[in-house]
């Protein structure tokens, strides 16, 4: 399986496989399983659910950093991955973050729905 590389192919992907509806459910359930207060309907807008995300994690970065680690553990984002950022710029750190979170709950989808 190839990763989409950025948002907006992972958005036409899920959408032309008719799987966006269960990469939002993937992501409220591991939300849930990290004690995340955060929650999106089922037809959330792409753009709605990116900025979202995107604002939930930088707020865990600054205010909360043991629940964000348990986010990224329980999402199983990579370790390596995470460390190759530069977390000097903390906005721009957690909008990286919040699309490896999207990619990793869109190849937990697409696994479940291939096999």
């Amino acid at each position: 399986m190839q990763l989409p590389q950025t948002f907006n192919e992972l958005v036409a992907e899920a959408e032309g496989l008719k799987l966006y509806e269960q990469l939002v459910k993937q992501l409220n359930k591991d939300l849930a399983l990290a004690n995340i207060d955060l929650s999106f309907c089922e037809d959330v807008l792409p753009t709605s659910l990116k900025l979202l995300l995107h604002e939930m994690i930088y707020k865990l970065i600054q205010e909360r950093f043991m629940d964000y680690l348990n986010l990224l553990y329980i999402i199983d984002v990579s370790e390596k991955k995470i460390k190759t950022l530069d977390g000097v710029d903390t906005l721009e750190m957690s909008e990286k973050v919040a699309f490896m979170i999207l990619q990793r709950e869109w190849q937990k989808v697409w696994f479940r729905n291939k096999y």
